[in-house]
């Protein structure tokens, strides 16, 4: 392990030597390749830093143990102790931190959430567990764009789409994607029943266009007039875009804007991910898998997470997690979950490469 650390070491003060050339400033293709080489090394080289500096200083106080200085030789060993816990958690963040790393972690993502079963319940939940991950978004300085939506007219989607803009978007929200199930009285119920609605949520690493090639003829592009709920929100030109590719059969709507070219524009960006998504599928059936047990049916006895408003409590059922903190959790405060998600799934990586305990 430590010789690859060297090695990665050597690579980082290698990029950050060329990146100081003034040549390489003026090839920006060159120049971006190597930050992004550089930003996603630093990391890791910190910390094996930061491990060689524990070591040489606890090889500092072992030193003093050796000495004639009682007092001394006390403090040492108490210092030893607090850095032989440290060098342990050091070592471990390091193994993390070797693991292959997956290539969409550092991708913006397109969020789609979209109503499962329970009705116009379902679809209020929709609009509040996207504002859940506006609000977490917000506190990261992400930028979300809303791409697609259909609106119910009470407040609720039956779907939204988003694209998420940020620094490792992707690493951070990737296991947000499954079945989420709320429970709770709704404000139409006057008997004051719990009712059990489902949401399913996709993230989706989003696709550049030198990702998936995409030929125009196997594009059939339809314009509509946007639908609403009345009034003033109601196009009365066909802006609306509708874009079928032939090959795959998928199907992608967008009405959001009065400009039938930025609909357009949208409409290819979720396109462009779904295909890439699609490839990916037929070229790992690990990722398969983890696709189709993120969204799943929608039916309400699947789910990864549950919302249990009457209790303030949430479970992920995942890793065991519960938190009778619902209420910060609905305000994006999602850190813990995400953290422990993070924490699980390496530790399984650790396991599966054989250096897990």
């Amino acid at each position: 392990m430590f010789d690859k650390l060297e090695a990665v070491e050597q690579r980082f003060m290698e990029i950050e030597s060329r990146l100081a050339d003034p040549e390489i400033a003026e090839r920006p293709a060159d120049f971006r390749k190597l930050s992004q080489e550089h930003a996603g090394l630093q990391e890791l080289v910190s910390e094996y830093r930061n491990y060689k500096k524990l070591r040489s200083e606890m090889a500092q106080n072992r030193e003093l143990l050796e000495g004639s200085d009682s007092e001394m030789a006390d403090l040492a060993r108490e210092e030893i102790k607090e850095q032989e816990v440290a060098l342990e958690s050091a070592k471990k963040q390091l193994q993390f931190l070797l693991l292959p790393r997956d290539p969409n972690d550092g991708k913006n993502i397109l969020l789609e959430v979209r109503a499962g079963a329970g009705g116009e319940e379902a679809a209020l939940f929709v609009a509040e567990l996207f504002r859940l991950y506006q609000r977490f978004c917000e506190r990261q300085g992400w930028k979300v764009s809303v791409l697609s939506s259909n609106p119910t007219g009470i407040g609720g989607f039956r779907e939204i789409i988003a694209e998420i803009v940020g620094s490792n978007v992707y690493r951070r929200l990737k296991w947000e994607g499954g079945v989420h199930r709320v429970q709770r009285v709704p404000a139409t119920e006057a008997q004051g029943r719990i009712h059990t609605s489902t949401v399913t949520v996709a993230v989706l690493p989003e696709a550049e266009e030198v990702d998936v090639t995409i030929n125009p003829v196997d594009l059939r592009i339809d314009v509509f007039r946007s639908g609403g709920a009345g009034g003033q929100s109601v196009n009365t030109t066909d802006s609306a875009v509708r874009i079928t590719h032939m090959p795959s059969g998928l199907v992608v709507s967008c009405q959001d804007e009065r400009s039938q070219h930025k609909n357009k524009d949208k409409a290819m960006k979720i396109l462009r991910s779904r295909l890439l998504e699609a490839e990916t599928e037929r070229a790992a059936k690990s990722h398969s898998d983890a696709r189709r047990s993120m969204v799943g049916t929608g039916d309400r006895s699947e789910r990864i997470r549950t919302y249990n408003f009457p209790q303030g409590r949430l479970t992920e059922h995942r890793i065991g997690l519960t938190l009778y903190q619902l209420s910060e959790v609905m305000e994006g405060k999602i850190d813990e979950i995400i953290d422990g998600l993070q924490a699980h799934y390496q530790m399984e990586e650790l396991k599966a490469q054989g250096m897990g305990n």
